[in-house]
């Protein structure tokens, strides 16, 4: 920031105070969602059966009771200079279709976008975002000149990995060579791009029918990471049959097992889920029953359902040990999975096409349908 021109006839050590928040400042963004909140207060909002989804300074109003959302809506005309964009069809580049079977969502024209920045366009696709069995290592040889580009292809990847579930784990692999990209690190994200092109109209479909019961599933690698020797983890959440949580992360510390790697892959699961089911209380739709959360390890089970501490676990960092009175409480039942059917797969390794096909069947990523 600089000092408007003829404030000061000479060069001084001076400065001015900013009074109201700039567009672009990064205060900006807390001025906005404070002012934001002082005038829903001011206007007696109050939890109930309409929701607002802010993003800055767009927003979206959803709710079952139209009239009230029309009351809102004039309401905040009368305090901020708001433009009603009727239903939505299209927010900050994701794209959403209705029909009769339910709400179908993707970012095919982001997708096709990104397709166009990296040059791919006329690239053949390919069947699967990495290949089987591929290990990124950060001190691979011939570093690139410029990594600017990279940088944007990874980070609209990332964004992107906001409907398209199934690129998570391959984003995630990348992500970790922002700073000192190979030429190898580019050709992987140039793998996921070609995938891309032949998926582009792939998304999310929800299920109108769908129950709204909440299930989740976890796995985890084990020390997947070749410079830290770290383990992957993964989960994913679904309301019925409908994917609306997941995560692909690597796990902060080493694990001495596949056991203790996948146990703290349930502990963090385990918290997202306790998080989900108070944000379903807060919007009134609580779960009446316990939340199955499968896992395909049946020794990470009888750790989690057995209150001795004994000396396979006492190197566990005792807030792990938080999903045993998660199961004690019956927030949660921990069923078996077998392997085949785990979906969090997906989400800590690379596959073969056949089982990368047959999950992404089990995630509701679809093409659109034929009545979009």
């Amino acid at each position: 920031m600089k000092p408007p021109p003829g404030l000061f006839s000479s060069p001084t050590s001076d400065v001015c105070k900013l009074k109201r928040s700039l567009y672009g400042l990064k205060q900006a963004p807390r001025a906005w969602c404070d002012k934001f909140r002082s005038t829903l207060l001011q206007l007696s909002f109050e939890q109930s059966c309409v929701l607002l989804l802010v993003y800055v300074d767009d927003i979206i109003i959803t709710g079952t009771d139209s009239s009230l959302i029309t009351s809102l809506q004039q309401q905040l005309k009368d305090s901020f200079h708001m433009k009603d964009l009727g239903t939505l069809t299209y927010f900050l580049g994701l794209e959403v279709h209705y029909n009769s079977l339910g709400v179908f969502l993707n970012q095919c024209k982001y997708t096709q976008d990104l397709i166009a920045l990296a040059g791919l366009q006329e690239s053949p696709s390919v069947d699967t975002p990495l290949e089987l069995n591929v290990k990124y290592r950060r001190d691979e040889r011939d570093l690139i000149p410029d990594p600017t580009l990279f940088r944007q292809l990874v980070g609209s990847l990332n964004y992107l990995t906001i409907t398209r579930p199934d690129i998570f784990f391959a984003v995630q692999q990348v992500s970790k060579f922002m700073q000192n990209p190979c030429h190898l690190h580019v050709v992987d994200v140039r793998r996921i791009i070609r995938y891309l092109s032949g998926t582009s109209t792939r998304g999310l479909f929800f299920p109108s029918g769908s129950p709204i019961q909440l299930k989740a599933f976890s796995d985890s690698d084990w020390a997947g990471c070749s410079d830290t020797h770290c383990s992957v983890m993964g989960w994913c959440m679904s309301l019925g049959d409908s994917l609306i949580s997941w995560k692909s992360k690597k796990q902060d510390c080493v694990s001495k097992s596949s056991t203790e790697a996948e146990y703290r892959a349930m502990y963090t699961a385990c918290s997202e889920i306790i998080w989900l089911r108070g944000l379903f209380a807060e919007i009134e739709f609580p779960q009446s029953s316990p939340t199955s959360f499968y896992a395909d390890n049946t020794s990470v089970i009888q750790i989690a359902t057995n209150p001795v501490y004994h000396e396979r676990t006492k190197h566990i960092e005792v807030d792990c040990h938080f999903i045993r009175e998660a199961v004690d409480r019956r927030v949660i039942p921990l069923p078996h999975v077998s392997s085949d059917l785990q979906i969090a797969d997906m989400f800590t390794k690379s596959m073969a096409r056949q089982c990368h096909r047959f999950l992404l069947g089990k995630l509701m990523l679809v093409d659109p349908p034929t009545s979009i």
